[in-house]
C-alpha cells in the first residue's frame, strides 16, 4: 500500500515470517512454547499478556497434537509464526494425512480436549483456526489472532507492553499490609 506522496508504506519492523522445525518428541512442545514467546519479545511485538498467554498455549496444544498423533510419520513438525498488521498467525505442520477434528470428548476423559480449547481461545481474541492439508499430504494446523483483544484501541488505556527480552522468573511477593500498632 502506497501513501499519496509516493512514499511506500513499510511494515513494522516486527512484522514477518519465522520458520523452525523440531523433533517430534514430547521435549519440543515447552522448547516450542518457549522459542515462540523469546521470538515476540526479541522482535518487540506489542501485545497484550492475555494475548500472548493464550497464544502460548495454543502453541503448546498444536505441538503436543503433533507430537502424540503424527510423529510415527513425521519425526519432526514445523512451526510457524507469521506476524503483520496488528495480528499472529502459528501454525504447526506434520506429514500425517489425518485431519483432526475438534470434537466434544467423553468428560471422564483425562485428554482429547486440546483442540476445543484452541479453538475456543481463538474465538474468544477475535481470531480463527484451521486445518489444511499440504502439497506432500501432510497437515498444517494453524491459529490466527490479534495482537489486542477485540474492542481495543491500540495505544489506548495503557494496557499493550512490548518486553525488552526473555521474561525474568517470578520474584516472591511479600505482604505490604500497614502494620497496626504503627503511629
Amino acid at each position: 500500500m502506497e501513501s499519496r506522496g509516493s512514499i511506500p508504506a513499510r511494515p513494522s519492523a516486527y512484522e514477518g515470517v519465522w520458520r523452525f522445525t523440531a523433533p517430534s518428541v514430547d521435549a519440543s512442545v515447552p522448547r516450542a512454547r518457549h522459542a515462540v514467546r523469546d521470538l515476540l519479545c526479541r522482535q518487540g511485538v506489542p501485545r497484550r499478556d492475555e494475548v500472548l498467554q493464550g497464544l502460548l498455549l495454543i502453541v503448546s496444544e498444536l505441538v503436543t497434537n503433533a507430537v502424540k498423533h503424527a510423529a510415527l510419520l513425521s519425526p519432526e513438525v514445523a512451526v510457524e509464526v507469521a506476524i503483520a498488521a496488528g495480528r499472529v498467525r502459528v501454525s504447526v505442520e506434520d506429514n500425517h494425512p489425518y485431519r483432526p477434528k475438534a470434537l466434544e470428548t467423553d468428560w471422564r476423559q483425562t485428554g482429547g480436549r486440546g483442540l476445543l480449547l484452541v479453538r475456543e481461545i481463538t474465538r474468544e481474541a477475535g481470531g480463527m483456526c484451521d486445518v489444511e492439508h499440504t502439497a506432500s499430504g501432510g497437515k498444517v494446523v494453524w491459529a490466527e489472532m490479534p495482537l489486542a483483544p477485540p474492542g481495543h484501541t491500540p495505544g489506548h488505556g495503557g494496557d499493550t507492553v512490548t518486553l525488552p527480552g526473555p521474561m525474568p522468573p517470578p520474584q516472591p511477593v511479600t505482604s505490604r499490609r500497614p502494620d497496626p500498632s504503627a503511629p
